[in-house]
């Protein structure tokens, strides 16, 4: 335990910190397994709006730091490609 106010300080808020990062993140793991579930199930509209909020939060999570722009765009083409699948 640190004995420095502002290190005291720090360990406060690096935890608060860690703890609102993983409930993002969780949220974001969330609304991607639900578009998965609701492709899988084969409901076409129920997708479609899972899809558009999924890729929301995705976008939400590059500018939050909490993925790579990169990463979160070939997230997002892999979702289109099984929607579009899913509708063709």
């Amino acid at each position: 335990m640190p004995n420095i106010k502002s290190a005291i300080k720090r360990t406060k808020t690096s935890a608060k910190r860690r703890e609102q990062r993983m409930a993002q993140k969780s949220a974001m793991r969330t609304s991607i397994k639900r578009f998965l579930t609701a492709v899988d199930n084969g409901e076409k509209e129920k997708a479609g709006e899972l899809l558009r909020e999924a890729k929301r939060k995705l976008d939400k999570g590059v500018t939050k730091g909490l993925l790579h722009k990169n990463k979160a765009a070939r997230q997002k083409s892999r979702l289109e490609q099984k929607y579009n699948a899913l509708n063709g």
